[in-house]
């Protein structure tokens, strides 16, 4: 008995929920169908007409919101440096226009099909809704604060100042107040026209803005170049204190011009390197040489020394400058000498000395050889030039001509041009006075052990130093010094 009445309940309880069940679906269904019918003729939810709220507004409901609107419109004018000003619809005589756009969107809203238009709102945009008295904006417009030129300010843009230990210091940019006016009318009536509540005449454009701000790439790019560019040292390594080129004096060099470009001022660059190389050159110079004869005398002039190339370094510093990496280096040089020392050739030479007619060659500081010599024919004005000199090369089993002569040699070493020192078979003597009647033609003519012992210990850019010695012509030399 109690089994037939559980069976019951359950089937009575079926029945009102499919009851129930129908009359909700029944009611949803007459909502949705009136909703429907209703949308006909009226704007489905979330529709908005020129950002105006219309949703469940027929054509004649539309029209009276925006009359509303209309009738108590102002648009406020949002100014640089939080101050605003107020357009009033009244004061530029606005009012309402319609034309048939709105019962064109009503007539082309599906009305069944309201539901989907909850997640796609429509956005009705009307070209001309209002209309105002031109002159009477005008009028309005120039009476604002914002529009009175005599209080515009004006942009400035950003600038890289000068340059302190930490890096180029910069001045932001300056945003005036003074009105792009073409672009500040056209804005203030697009947003009358479209009944916007306020303007933001900053983002609106309105204002002449600076062209290049601190923000900028070009003007990033600037300062990274002008930090890179004295952000680092370059350490000369060479005589006495180490010379340092960095930011300091860099900084004289850089500038920055209208479009933002780092210019390098070349003629500066180039004086620095000019006084580089006033500083480490002595190539030409002047020397002094404590003599085999025991005197210290003045060597002047002459080809040897070192001797910076200009070019170069200006190449290697610009390199430099780009990689900005502090380097310790020397210069770039045409050709270097022995030694960074007072003496810059050494303890490793030839000397020569012409009124003594007599050679040494010294190693180390040591006397390895030394020899006569014949030197150039003083009778006929072929005298061998004084000065200190760089080995240009060597070689052997040269033949030497000139206008009169032909002369095959075995071991050539040149030194200053067509001058050298050879080996001379053709010479039984050497030393004394035969260079005065009887010379060459302005070499260094050697016996043919001299000549090979010279050349065994000799390279390109050997120091040679060639004098005259008044006193020592029969003179003997005095090694005690060596």
């Amino acid at each position: 008995m109690s089994r037939k009445m559980s069976l019951r309940k359950r089937r009575n309880r079926r029945k009102r929920i499919i009851l129930w069940g129908g009359a909700v679906l029944s009611l949803l269904l007459l909502c949705y169908l009136g909703l429907s019918i209703y949308f006909q003729n009226h704007f489905v939810f979330r529709t908005t007409v020129n950002g105006v709220v219309v949703s469940g507004a027929s054509e004649e409901g539309v029209k009276q919101k925006i009359r509303q609107q209309v009738a108590g419109y102002t648009l406020t004018l949002q100014e640089r440096g939080n101050r605003q000003e107020i357009i009033a619809g009244k004061d530029i005589s606005m009012k309402p226009v319609f034309d048939a756009s709105i019962s064109r969107w009503l007539a082309q809203q599906n009305g069944f099909a309201w539901p989907l238009y909850l997640f796609s709102p429509p956005e009705y945009e009307a070209p001309t809704m209002v209309e105002y008295d031109d002159e009477a904006l005008e009028a309005v417009l120039r009476k604002l604060n914002c529009m009175d030129s005599s209080k515009w300010t004006e942009s400035q843009n950003a600038r890289i100042l000068g340059y302190t230990e930490e890096g180029y210091e910069i001045e932001k940019a300056v945003y005036g107040t003074r009105l792009n006016l073409p672009a500040s009318g056209e804005k203030i009536q697009a947003a009358i026209e479209a009944l916007e509540p306020g303007l933001d005449m900053e983002e609106a454009g309105c204002y002449v803005e600076p062209s290049v701000t601190e923000q900028d790439e070009v003007f990033q790019e600037a300062l990274e170049k002008l930090n890179r560019y004295t952000g680092f040292r370059i350490i000369y390594e060479g005589p006495k204190e180490p010379e340092v080129l960095d930011g300091e004096i860099i900084s004289t060099w850089l500038s920055v011009d209208e479009d933002y470009q780092v210019v390098i001022d070349e003629e500066a660059m180039k004086d620095y390197v000019k006084s580089l190389a006033r500083k480490y050159n002595t190539v030409f110079g002047n020397r002094t040489l404590d003599t085999s004869y025991g005197q210290t005398i003045t060597v002047y002039g002459g080809n040897y020394g070192w001797w910076i190339d200009n070019g170069a370094e200006r190449e290697m510093i610009l390199a430099d400058m780009e990689n900005g990496r502090n380097v310790i280096r020397e210069p770039v040089y045409i050709q270097t000498a022995s030694s960074h020392e007072e003496q810059d050739y050494g303890d490793t030479y030839v000397e020569i000395n012409l009124t003594a007619q007599h050679l040494f060659l010294y190693v180390d500081g040591e006397l390895v050889t030394e020899s006569d010599l014949v030197s150039g024919n003083v009778a006929k004005a072929y005298d061998t030039p004084c000065g200190t000199f760089r080995l240009t090369y060597k070689t052997k089993h040269a033949t030497l001509r000139g206008e009169d002569y032909e002369s095959e040699v075995t071991f050539w070493m040149p030194f200053n041009g067509d001058v050298g020192m050879h080996d001379a078979s053709w010479r039984s003597t050497f030393g004394g006075d035969i260079y005065k009647t009887n010379g060459s033609h302005g070499c260094i003519n050697l016996p043919y052990s001299a000549a090979e012992k010279i050349y065994e210990h000799m390279e390109a850019g050997f120091p040679v130093l060639v004098y005259e010695l008044p006193g020592t012509e029969r003179g003997t030399a005095v090694m005690a010094h060596k």
